[in-house]
């Protein structure tokens, strides 16, 4: 099997404007080329399409992560290219991947092997140069801030409660804390800082919520930046910083047009980190491409319990979107490694393993079935290695729950080895669902994270120290209690300890820190430990990357 950018270097692109005039009914006056293969649809053309009534949104989500790999942006894209398949008008909604994990550990994120969007290499480098515009607008609230504070800090920032720091997109270690101005009092008031990673930046985040400029500039301006000596907010309107951020960001809003393998129409839109923030593409892409098409598949972050709970109660909740279905994407490598199997021998058959590794599965299920209400199906993402008695186990499982099971060859056939899920898939949007939240709007932010953790991770309880705690009534007291709450935690389990696979439960969930991001408008709870710089591993994916004769090689 070649390699995934062997595949992608391979592909038979359509020209852009001739895919959205034929596809989309966008035509050319409408479309802001940047190549041949990659457009963004103007601002203009989305407003207009707001009469339009919406098709089905389709949700895919996973188990927990594991290094087996699980293949959610596969299965997305594989759905999208099935739905076409088998002749339905369909979209693809993804989040641009981050040069720190293409770099880094992850590497590529543009889907694999025969469901792929493309051109990969521009999606998984330099794109559209919407990051760099995230980066751009950040770091200039960044310098407005430093710079008035140098000039006699007409407003009294504190500088000992500075909240906003400064964000680059990649991993680097060595910017988590640092200290800046050095060199005399003309380079400014020496202090403590350091870099989050663009996709942890608020502004990404207010970026993939905003509907509009307008709604864009006015949550940039609510941002917070500081607090001055009687801990009254600052924010970035107070530095006149969120007119100029909107317009380093006004090309960026407008959605990116590109295509699978098989030259389905996809929107690769933003992309905010799924811990820090709530891990979904941009929500003026998902809408526009709900008036385009009558199906559209997106996915959210990490599994369905870190993820999918921030699309519901933050995405959904803020934006009006609510899906028809969702599909829940497993391996039978990846649920023998949450029943405690060696990594080396996951591609023999384990059905011990195999087995006790299903409550990961059954825990995601009963989230989404019963928790958010929504009606879903499990798509297994095969391997050669996957045996019939193994397949035949999930299913039996789940068909306990009520759930159907699909084994989807998308990886290896494209959009013809999903044909059977999309076909279940459509079947489910037919049907009547009524999203559930799991907490209300009013619910005190105490009570949210409660909920959170008791109904999603099943937690027995929730802690934090009296300086949290005061910290989290006087976000409250300060009007802040209707914010949705978003948790930072691991990925790796339903509890704070990315050790503990399957399905633990009776876990306590420690609160260790409060964040407010008041222009994306949620509470950030951390919980354990989470890394908003993210590091290099010992041998990162850059050191695969290359130019040879002209061409990328190792990208993925």
């Amino acid at each position: 099997m070649p390699s995934d950018i062997d595949i992608a270097q391979k592909a038979k692109m359509q020209r852009i404007s001739k895919l959205a005039k034929e596809k989309l009914g966008i035509g050319e006056e409408h479309l802001e080329p940047y190549g041949h293969y990659k457009a963004k649809v103007s601002l203009a053309y989305v407003d207009s399409l707001k009469d339009k009534p919406d098709g089905k949104l389709i949700l895919v989500t996973a188990i927990s992560p594991t290094p087996a790999g699980e293949g959610k942006t596969t299965t997305t894209v594989g759905l999208g290219d099935a739905l076409n398949h088998i002749g339905k008008k369909a979209m693809i909604c993804l989040r641009e991947p981050s040069l720190g994990p293409v770099f880094g550990m992850k590497g590529g994120a543009a889907g694999g092997g025969y469901a792929q969007v493309v051109p990969m290499e521009d999606i998984n480098l330099h794109f559209t140069g919407d990051f760099s515009a995230i980066a751009l607008a950040h770091n200039l609230l960044s310098a407005l801030l430093d710079n008035h504070i140098h000039h006699g800090n007409e407003l009294g920032i504190d500088v000992r409660r500075i909240a906003w720091k400064r964000v680059v997109d990649m991993n680097d270690r060595a910017l988590r804390d640092i200290v800046v101005s050095l060199g005399g009092p003309g380079n400014g008031y020496p202090r403590q800082d350091g870099f989050d990673i663009v996709v942890a930046s608020e502004v990404m985040a207010i970026f993939c919520l905003s509907n509009s400029l307008e709604d864009l500039k006015n949550r940039l301006g609510n941002i917070v930046v500081a607090y001055n000596r009687d801990q009254k907010p600052i924010y970035a309107r107070d530095l006149n910083a969120h007119g100029a951020m909107t317009v380093l960001l006004r090309d960026a809003l407008a959605p990116n047009l590109v295509q699978t393998l098989e030259n389905s129409p996809a929107f690769i839109h933003g992309g905010p980190f799924a811990n820090i923030a709530h891990g979904c593409n941009s929500v003026i892409a998902t809408k526009s491409a709900l008036k385009i098409a009558d199906y559209v598949v997106t996915e959210a972050g990490f599994g369905a319990d870190l993820g999918a709970e921030k699309f519901v109660d933050i995405k959904c909740r803020k934006s009006g979107l609510r899906p028809a279905a969702t599909v829940i994407v497993a391996t039978v490598r990846a649920v023998k490694y949450h029943g405690g199997a060696d990594l080396k021998t996951i591609t023999q058959e384990n059905l011990a393993a195999l087995d006790k590794g299903l409550v990961n599965l059954e825990r995601h299920v009963d989230n989404v079935q019963r928790v958010y209400g929504i009606p879903c199906v499990v798509s297994i993402n095969h391997f050669t290695s996957d045996t019939a008695a193994e397949v035949e186990m999930i299913k039996a499982r789940m068909a306990k729950l009520g759930v159907k099971v699909v084994l989807a060859t998308h990886w290896a056939d494209g959009g013809k080895g999903a044909a059977d899920l999309a076909k279940m898939v459509v079947e489910m949007c037919e049907k009547k669902s009524s999203l559930n939240f799991v907490y209300e709007e009013q619910d005190s932010l105490w009570d949210k994270v409660n909920k959170i953790a008791k109904k999603v991770y099943r937690a027995s309880d929730v802690t934090a120290d009296a300086k949290v705690r005061n910290q989290i009534k006087k976000l409250q007291d300060d009007g802040y209690g209707h914010y949705p709450v978003c948790v930072a935690k691991t990925q790796y389990s339903f509890s704070t300890d990315a050790q503990l696979r399957g399905a633990p439960e009776n876990h306590v969930i420690n609160v260790r820190e409060v964040r407010l991001a008041a222009g994306a408008e949620f509470i950030v709870m951390v919980c354990g430990d989470i890394m908003t710089m993210p590091g290099l591993p010992k041998v990162p994916s850059a050191n695969k990357i290359d130019l040879v004769n002209g061409k990328v090689v190792g990208l993925f």
